[in-house]
């Protein structure tokens, strides 16, 4: 019989969600960069991982609710093969190992789910969101790519949300160990930014930081000195006193969980005044929103009061005007505030995301279509055992001011003139990750430099 896993309860609840028919988990392949054999570093898809635990190119899983059956379908590597890699764990052995019985090869899979479809059963499967799957579900199903999205199974999206989104003990540590690296990832920019550095030096030691410690990057590093462009992947500039520079960057561990921190500090050894102003005003905000996370609690308050945080601290600096609640109603604070406080984070970073923001994020209910609201990932209530992200900001983008200005858009909130002398400010935001916890909330992972002090004294 096959050992017990941890993968093995996750299914069984899984299925227990599900009425009948055959829930089809497809798993990443490789993916060339420019020819077959130059592949970019695979990533196993994050709901086939947290379902099978197998980390293995090529592989479907399907869950036979009907007949009691579990199937691992893949193909064991090759002699031709072997002289690339090395020996490889058959795919028999890797079934064993996760507590699956049956496995068989990829021609076997279309046989199977081919009988099903003649039998009138129902295939449930997940929005994909590559290319290969796509036309694998075309082959497999003999759905057109176009109507593929229309035909994925909302009862499979909700089961799988709803069990991924609530971390077991095993999870949060993994998370926690994540962070960790990513805070000394932070720590080391914090230490080695100066003028006349490239963002690309800054980029490439918190890779080297992630890669030497055995793992990878959750998302591409975002480092730099535009931090206006919220997720800005070029790092050609040279840094220049005077300069804010933003760090966007978190680890990944071998086991697929991840950090998400971000960073914002002088390349001087100091802030200037108007730096630390808006500085000091964006960890207000962050404050007042972690101060506010605990079990029932809906995410979209949190993200609100961080708005009217932001909000009543510009009007104070003189770049924003009127009733805050008012200007936030009407969305002005977007202008430099145009994305969400944050998001749920696990296996993905934006934890699946691909199912669906409205699955995951919104529990079914339509998100808002208000610029900057509308880029809330998270509007639900918030529960124990929820990992997720906290990152206000405020954002100067010349364009936009530019486009808002000519548009009159919200003059009676916004001091256009004022902001004339904002133009080269960039951008700034702090990020941390929480656990939701029975009492409220819980940061992970050790601590980073929060305040404008502790920022200058690791700078200095």
């Amino acid at each position: 019989m096959p050992s017990a896993h941890p993968t093995s309860e996750r299914r069984n609840r899984l299925q227990a969600r599900m009425e009948r028919g055959l829930l089809l988990l497809l798993g990443n392949d490789e993916s060339p960069m420019n020819y077959g054999d130059n592949a970019y570093p695979f990533r196993q898809d994050s709901t086939f991982l947290y379902f099978a635990g197998i980390a293995r190119a090529g592989c479907a899983l399907v869950l036979d609710l009907d007949e009691g059956r579990t199937i691992l379908f893949g193909e064991d590597a090759t002699i031709d093969d072997l002289v690339w890699t090395g020996p490889q764990p058959t795919l028999k052995e890797q079934a064993e190992g996760a507590g699956i019985s049956e496995t068989a090869g990829l021609r076997a899979l279309g046989e199977y789910l081919g009988r099903a479809r003649q039998a009138g059963r129902p295939i449930h499967f997940l929005p994909p969101y590559r290319a290969e799957h796509r036309l694998q579900l075309q082959g497999l199903l003999g759905l057109a790519p176009v109507a593929q999205s229309a035909a994925v199974s909302i009862p499979f999206i909700q089961a799988v949300a709803e069990l991924r989104i609530r971390k077991s003990a095993d999870e949060v540590a993994e998370i926690e160990r994540a962070v960790d690296l990513s805070v000394d990832m932070h720590l080391a920019a914090m230490q080695m930014a100066r003028p006349g550095l490239k963002e690309a030096n800054i980029a490439a030691r918190v890779t080297e930081l992630a890669q030497a410690a055995g793992c990878g990057l959750s998302y591409p590093v975002i480092a730099t000195i535009h931090g206006e462009v919220l997720h800005n992947h070029h790092y050609h500039h040279a840094l220049e006193a005077g300069q804010l520079f933003l760090l966007d960057a978190g680890a990944e561990t071998p086991g697929g969980y991840a950090g998400d921190l971000t960073s914002t500090f002088p390349v001087s050894p100091r802030f200037t005044t108007r730096q630390r102003e808006l500085y000091d005003l964006v960890l207000k905000a962050f404050l007042a929103a972690v101060d506010a996370l605990r079990p029932g609690v809906n995410f979209r308050d949190v993200h609100l009061l961080a708005c009217r945080t932001l909000t009543a601290g510009l009007k104070d600096l003189g770049l924003m005007k009127g009733d805050v609640d008012a200007a936030v109603a009407a969305g002005a604070h977007a202008l430099f505030f145009p994305c969400g406080l944050g998001h749920l984070m696990g296996l993905d970073v934006h934890d699946m995301e691909n199912l669906g923001e409205v699955w995951v994020g919104y529990e079914g209910r339509p998100k808002s279509t208000q610029f900057g609201l509308k880029s809330l990932r998270l509007g639900r209530e918030l529960q124990e055992g929820f990992v997720l992200t906290v990152e206000p900001g405020l954002y100067f983008m010349p364009g936009l001011m530019d486009r808002w200005r000519s548009e009159g858009r919200c003059l009676e909130f916004i001091n256009f003139d004022a902001l004339e002398g904002c133009r080269d400010l960039g951008g700034l935001r702090i990020e941390e990750d929480f656990l939701i916890t029975a009492q409220g909330s819980r940061r992970l992972g050790k601590s980073k430099p929060r305040t404008a002090d502790d920022v200058e004294v690791l700078r200095t």
